[in-house]
């Protein structure tokens, strides 16, 4: 008998939202990014804030990195792929040229989202000539915000490019469904394959997380398990249907006794507005635990945890609602998803 794959995941941070969390406060939960280590290869979901730092301490070699897949680009989402594009040249050189390592996300969304209703007087955009960048438009850009350095390693040491070694695509959404970011961002539809190789096939769907479009989440199968990652979103029956009978929901979850503590008090536009977001673009602990019933998924972990020094009593709430297997990682805990053999 072949040995097993040991698929797994190593939750190497574990925290959402654009804000450094208090150290002493979160129990060290760093920017949300996660492992699925399958054999000796692993591919990276997301890079937040710390995913460097903690990829190192996973112990991970980062030669075996497979891809990097983004769910959306928020920048919670994507804080360190300009660390992971500039270091990462050094352990991933090999794959300079013919190979190169595959980040795979999100397409330019196309238009810029509605103003809040909320707005005495309209805001004027960030960077008008290309206000809403996709995968391969934001890396490039990072890369080429880097070329000092970069062209220093690479005419003076001999370096490859990082645009050698990785190649950043933009993942196309399927024709006919309807989709539009403004409108029409989760469309009813059917999973789609966005990547394969010997080991996994991963396949993504629509999720909502507005403003944003589009947004992701993504199942990897392999053959000994499955894993689906929810990315941020609200409860949505799409994410139910790519996650149907998966080993392993790895969902997101925010306290929403934290938002009112927050912002319920306020009268300020911004700060109404802001709660807005957060009611309209996430996924409460009992709705997080409502999804992963509706998926009959065999388990279910949180994580992108808002706000990320949450005492644990408020995620722990979600077995109640859960007759799986319930999990709540903190960063560089390791979870299974493999099935007996």
């Amino acid at each position: 008998m072949a040995p097993s794959l040991a698929p797994r995941i190593i939750t190497l941070g574990t925290a959402g939202g654009p804000r450094w969390w208090a150290a002493a406060d979160s129990g060290e939960r760093t920017g949300i990014a996660t492992a699925v280590v399958v054999g000796d290869a692993f591919y990276l979901v997301d890079a937040g804030q710390g995913a460097g730092r903690r990829l190192a301490q996973s112990g991970l070699d980062l030669a075996g990195m497979r891809a990097l897949f983004i769910t959306h680009l928020h920048s919670d989402h994507v804080y360190d792929l300009a660390g992971i594009g500039i270091f990462g040249l050094y352990a991933l050189q090999h794959r300079a040229g013919t190979d190169p390592v595959r980040i795979i996300g999100p397409g330019n969304r196309g238009e810029l989202p509605p103003v809040s209703p909320r707005a005495v007087v309209p805001p004027a955009p960030l960077a008008p000539h290309n206000p809403t960048p996709g995968t391969r438009e934001m890396f490039e850009a990072l890369m080429a915000a880097h070329a000092t350095d970069l062209n220093d390693r690479i005419l003076d040491s001999l370096k490859p490019s990082p645009l050698e070694v990785f190649r950043a695509e933009d993942i196309e959404i399927p024709d006919g469904i309807g989709y539009h970011p403004n409108t029409n961002a989760t469309p009813e539809m059917a999973p789609f394959e966005v990547y394969r190789d010997e080991l996994v096939a991963v396949t993504a769907i629509l999720v909502e997380h507005p403003p944003i479009a589009p947004a992701f989440a993504f199942r990897f199968d392999t053959a000994e398990g499955s894993v689906t990652i929810s990315g941020d979103t609200c409860f949505t029956p799409n994410l139910i249907t790519l996650a149907q009978g998966t080993d392993l929901l790895l969902h997101e979850a925010i306290d929403f006794d934290w938002v009112e503590s927050l912002y319920g008090d306020r009268t300020d536009e911004a700060s109404r507005a802001a709660r807005d977001h957060h009611y309209k673009s996430h996924t409460s602990v009992r709705e997080a635990a409502k999804a992963a019933e509706g998926a009959g998924a065999a388990a279910l972990a949180l994580h992108h945890l808002v706000p990320g020094h949450a005492p644990e009593s408020v995620w722990t709430e979600a077995a109640e609602h859960f007759s799986g297997r319930f999990v709540l990682p903190k960063d560089l805990d390791v979870v299974p998803f493999g099935r007996q053999r």
